[in-house]
C-alpha cells in the first residue's frame, strides 16, 4: 500500500493546484472580458478555425477536443444561438460546423487576451529557475496520454 503524502508533499500538491486554478481563472477572465467567450467557446473556435479553416465535421471536432458527443452538442447549440457558429448537413449526412464572422471576430479578440493573460499569470512568474521549471512541466505533460491538446 502506498503511504499518504507527508506534509511537504501535500504542501507542494496544494500549491500546484492553487497555481493551476489561479492561472486558468486569470486566462478565463481575460478571454471573457475581451470577447465574451467562455473557455469552452474559445476551445471550440480555436480548433474549428486553426485546424479546419473555419469548417469541420462535428465528429472530428469532438475528437480534437476529446469531448463526449452530448457535451459537444450542447455547447455547439449554445454557441449557434449566440451566432458564433452554424451547423449544416454535409452530403454524407454528417454534421459540419462552420465558424461565423462573429465567431471569427470573437476569437481574434480572445487570442490577444489569451496571450496577455498567459504571459502575465504564468510565463512572467516562472522565476529564476524557469528552465528547470519548464523542463519538469514538459516531462509531466509528455507523460499524460492525450496531452497534445492546444488551448
Amino acid at each position: 500500500m502506498t503511504a499518504p503524502l507527508d506534509d511537504a508533499e501535500m504542501a507542494r500538491w496544494i500549491a500546484w493546484k492553487r497555481a493551476n486554478e489561479a492561472v486558468n481563472a486569470a486566462v478565463a477572465h481575460e478571454i471573457h472580458s475581451a470577447s465574451g467567450l467562455s473557455v469552452p467557446d474559445f476551445s471550440i473556435l480555436s480548433r474549428l478555425i486553426e485546424n479546419g479553416g473555419g469548417r469541420m465535421p462535428q465528429h472530428e471536432l469532438g475528437l480534437l477536443l476529446d469531448w463526449q458527443r452530448a457535451r459537444l452538442s450542447r455547447q455547439l447549440s449554445r454557441m449557434a444561438e449566440r451566432g458564433l457558429l452554424s451547423r449544416a448537413d454535409s452530403p454524407g449526412g454528417r454534421r459540419v460546423i462552420l465558424a461565423t464572422d462573429a465567431g471569427r471576430s470573437a476569437l481574434a479578440a480572445a487570442r490577444t487576451a489569451h496571450a496577455r493573460a498567459v504571459r502575465e499569470a504564468l510565463l512572467a512568474r516562472a522565476g529564476a529557475n524557469r528552465e528547470t521549471f519548464w523542463a519538469a512541466v514538459d516531462t509531466i505533460a509528455e507523460a499524460v496520454p492525450g496531452s497534445r491538446r492546444n488551448d
